[in-house]
């Protein structure tokens, strides 16, 4: 059975995005891109809403990876090597390989996948992770925390909902940049 996995990079108070919707403070180091490779060795699949999917797709393209370390095109191929399912209802059709597309978010469904699935499971953007945690199906919680505080945008974390933590690891990484990775142990208002 596979864990579920939150993951993503984070401000120091807690958004994905700042108000204007960049996310151009948590562009990787090379030591964060390692951190990102080693962690998605273990991910056999990815979920994805809508516009995480249209940011990571470009990692299907080689043409702007010719130059780039090796670190980076290390994460080109880890990417294209695990599975992918969308989930939006105004995208027409998925562009890239081992990639499906599912209309709405079914958490039994992806219960059915965490139980047959070798590998663990990984859950990007802020939306569908929000539902994630909502419906108890988040184990495990990574972020790397950006040196940076950005007053204001897109939440890392779900808003309205505790969630209670038990620190697996921490570790510092060049830049000031911080990992944290939490197991989930339940939710306070009774959720899984």
């Amino acid at each position: 059975m596979g864990k579920l996995i939150y993951a993503a990079n984070a401000s120091l108070d807690g958004y994905l995005e700042d108000e204007a919707g960049s996310f151009d403070w948590s562009v990787p180091t090379e030591e964060v891109h390692a951190f990102w490779n080693e962690h998605e060795r273990g991910i056999g699949t990815s979920l994805y809403g809508r516009r995480m999917y249209e940011a990571m797709r470009v990692w299907e393209d080689d043409d702007w990876l010719v130059g780039e370390p090796a670190v980076v095109r290390e994460y080109a191929q880890i990417w294209r090597d695990a599975d992918k399912v969308v989930y939006s209802t105004t995208l027409a059709e998925v562009s890239t390989a081992r990639t499906s597309l599912e209309r709405r978010f079914d958490p039994e469904a992806v219960r059915r996948l965490k139980e047959s699935s070798e590998g663990d499971l990984s859950v990007g953007g802020a939306t569908l992770g929000s539902e994630a945690f909502r419906h108890g199906l988040v184990d495990e919680c990574v972020l790397v925390l950006c040196p940076v505080v950005v007053g204001g945008g897109k939440p890392a974390l779900p808003r309205g909902m505790r969630v209670d933590l038990e620190l697996l690891d921490q570790r510092q990484l060049g830049a000031g940049a911080v990992t944290v990775r939490y197991a989930v142990r339940g939710r306070a208002d009774g959720g899984a």
